[in-house]
C-alpha cells in the first residue's frame, strides 16, 4: 500500500476482492446466455477453441462445395429435360412418317412440311438447352466439371454430346439435323444415309415411299442413341445427388462436432447467473458491516 492511500481491513478488501471476481464471474456467464458458447475466444479454452475454429472453417469450405454441386445438379437435369424433351419430338417424327405409308401425294407432301418443322423444333430446343452458359447438348467440348472435396482430387466431370452433330452414324448426335432440316423445301436422303441425291417431298410419287422405311429405321436409330445420352445423364445425376446428400450430412456433422466443443449449457449458466448475483448481494452486504465497524467507531468519538 503506497503512503497516503486510505487503510481498509483485512475484511473490506476480502469483500472488495469477492466482488470483483464475482463480477467478473457474471460478465462471463451473461456473454455465454447471450452467444450460446461456452468458449468465445481463444482466452476462454485455447484448445477446444482451435479444434472447434477447424471443424467450422471445414465445414465452410465443404458448403461452398455444396453449392457447386446443387448448380451442378441443375445443369445436368436441364439437359436431362431437354432430351426427354426432343425424344417426344423424335417419336412425333417417326409418327410423320409413319402416317405417309397410308397418305395420298398431297397429304405426303403436307405432312413433308410438317416433318421439316418439327425437325427445325429439334435443332432449336437442342441449341437452347442451356444452363449459366453451359450446354451439355450442343458440342462434344461442354464439360461439367465438379469439385467434391478440398483436399482431394475427388471430383466429377460430365462430357457433352453434339446431338445437332452432322454425321448420321455418329456416338454423340441423333442425326444430321443441322442440315437435315436447313431448308424448308428439300429433304437430303443423304443426310438420313440414305444413297441418294434429295427429293422433294416423302413421295410426290409413289415409287418414293420406301423412303418411309428407311426413314422410320433412321430415326429409331436417333432415338436409341439420345436414349443412351438420357441414361448417361441420368446417372450423372444420381452420381451428383449422393455427392450433395453426403455433403450435406457431412457439414452438418462437422457444425454439430464444433459445437459440442463450444456451445454453453444454458441451464447451467442461468444457474450460475443466480448464483452469483446472491453471491454479488451478500459481497455488498458482507462490505457493508465491515463499514458499520469503523461507524461505531466515529460514534464513540463523538
Amino acid at each position: 500500500m503506497a503512503f497516503g492511500d486510505i487503510a481498509l481491513t483485512a475484511a473490506q478488501r476480502t469483500s472488495l476482492l469477492s466482488l470483483t471476481q464475482t463480477a467478473k464471474l457474471s460478465d462471463r456467464t451473461q456473454t455465454r446466455l447471450s452467444t450460446g458458447r461456452a468458449i468465445n475466444q481463444v482466452t476462454d479454452d485455447a484448445v477446444n477453441f482451435f479444434r472447434a475454429r477447424a471443424l467450422s472453417d471445414r465445414a465452410s469450405d465443404f458448403d461452398l462445395r455444396r453449392a457447386d454441386i446443387d448448380q451442378a445438379i441443375s445443369s445436368v437435369n436441364t439437359a436431362l429435360q431437354a432430351v426427354e424433351s426432343v425424344d417426344s419430338l423424335l417419336n412425333q417424327l417417326k409418327g410423320i412418317v409413319e402416317a405417309a405409308r397410308s397418305q395420298s401425294t398431297s397429304e405426303r407432301i403436307s405432312a413433308t412440311t410438317q416433318f421439316t418443322e418439327v425437325g427445325t423444333q429439334i435443332f432449336e430446343l437442342i441449341e437452347d438447352a442451356s444452363f449459366a452458359g453451359l450446354n451439355l447438348l450442343a458440342s462434344t467440348n461442354s464439360t461439367l466439371d465438379v469439385a467434391f472435396g478440398t483436399r482431394t482430387a475427388s471430383r466429377l466431370e460430365v462430357s457433352g454430346f453434339d446431338l445437332n452433330s452432322t454425321a448420321a452414324d455418329t456416338n454423340f448426335g441423333i442425326f444430321s439435323a443441322a442440315v437435315f432440316f436447313a431448308n424448308n423445301s428439300t429433304v437430303a436422303l443423304t443426310d438420313f444415309g440414305i444413297s441418294s441425291s434429295s427429293f422433294t417431298s416423302f413421295g410426290a410419287d409413289n415409287s418414293n415411299l420406301s423412303f418411309a422405311t428407311t426413314a422410320s429405321s433412321i430415326i429409331d436409330g436417333g432415338i436409341s442413341r439420345l436414349r443412351a445420352a438420357a441414361a448417361t445423364l441420368g446417372a450423372n445425376v444420381a452420381i451428383l445427388q449422393t455427392r450433395l446428400d453426403f455433403t450435406e450430412t457431412y457439414v452438418n456433422e462437422l457444425e454439430t462436432g464444433s459445437d459440442k466443443l463450444t456451445l454453453a449449457d444454458l441451464n447451467e449458466e442461468g444457474a450460475n447467473l443466480v448464483a452469483l448475483q446472491t453471491r454479488q448481494q451478500l459481497g455488498i452486504q458482507s462490505l457493508a458491516i465491515s463499514g458499520q465497524q469503523q461507524q461505531a467507531i466515529l460514534a464513540l468519538l463523538n
